[in-house]
């Protein structure tokens, strides 16, 4: 056996290049969401014609790129390989499109896509990531239910984990804030049987938030509720912000109103309720699939379904 202790000639390969950090490279899927480096122009990718990529942002505005050129993904710096399938829209309701995943919006029921991954065999995914039982109906609903601050929590839930929930069986209902969690859980009663999982904003150690979890898990339903949270102000900063093409949410003075504030920070409307109503459907628009969250989120929303859908010992 030959034992070449210092690897032959030390000159031979590419000995220019080491040391220096390669750039990975990425297949180019359709609704990956990239940011141009040097422009700061960020969006989803929703075709490739002749070389060029185009990146659609939050208002609807496409710029093309080279497709060989470097991207931001997620922050990391990448070049993008070439597509499993095509990445262009299909013109049509059909809702088929290309990457290694290609869109099914016919996939019912749920509000978000379903995506057929070449690298899972063909299966759908949901937009939760999970794969898509496509041929079982929604299940009657199960008396165990998931509990949200408010009506943005409710859609942003809805549109990502709609159909993972509705296979279940589980309903999502709004408190209205968290400050009614007490009262409605005596009025729910909750049980082995009727558990209840609460998702929270803003639960970090000191918020009013996260008094009033320790104060439901410590009472008398606390064995059948699990309350769980993410640190954000509000549910709309759980939204990654490059997919409203920022780098990241503005920091808004407790002295203004945050979703106010933020409205302001973008340029948008925000006078009036409706501005702000308009300015989330914006945001929730930009979300496709658990991809453009934050991990803080998702992670919080599977271990309340898992919570309440337990199987009995």
């Amino acid at each position: 056996m030959d034992d070449d202790r210092y690897g032959g000639d030390v000159l031979s390969g590419d000995w220019r290049s080491r040391g220096v950090k390669k750039v990975r490279q990425v297949p180019l899927e359709r609704d990956m969401v990239l940011e141009d480096p040097d422009s700061g122009w960020a969006g989803a990718v929703v075709g490739l014609e002749a070389g060029n990529i185009a990146l659609e942002d939050w208002k609807g505005r496409t710029r093309s790129f080279p497709f060989t050129g470097q991207f931001l993904l997620e922050g990391e710096l990448v070049t993008l390989g070439r597509p499993q399938a095509p990445v262009g829209r299909s013109g049509g309701s059909s809702g088929s499109a290309g990457s290694s995943g290609s869109v099914h919006a016919d996939w019912r029921p749920g509000a978000g896509p379903a995506v057929r991954h070449a690298s899972d065999g063909g299966r759908l995914r949901t937009a939760s990531g999970s794969f898509a039982v496509e041929s079982q109906r929604a299940r009657v609903a199960l008396p165990s239910r998931i509990m949200v601050e408010g009506k943005h929590d409710a859609e942003l839930v809805e549109k990502v984990w709609g159909t993972d929930l509705r296979v279940e069986g589980v309903v999502v209902e709004e408190l209205s804030g968290v400050d009614n969690l007490a009262s409605v859980l005596d009025e729910f009663q909750p049980s082995r049987d009727r558990r209840v999982g609460v998702l929270v904003d803003h639960l970090v150690p000191g918020s009013k938030e996260s008094r009033f979890a320790e104060a439901v898990m410590r009472g008398k339903w606390g064995a059948h509720v699990l309350v769980v949270g993410h640190p954000f102000v509000d549910v709309w900063q759980s939204v990654k912000p490059a997919r409203v093409g920022l780098q990241a949410w503005p920091t808004i003075p407790r002295s203004i109103e945050w979703k106010k504030g933020i409205c302001q920070a973008l340029g948008w409307p925000n006078a009036e309720q409706a501005d702000i109503a308009r300015a989330w459907q914006r945001i929730l628009g930009q979300v496709r699939t658990f991809a453009d969250l934050e991990p803080q989120l998702l992670g919080r929303v599977e271990e309340l379904i898992d919570f309440v859908t337990e199987p009995k010992a």
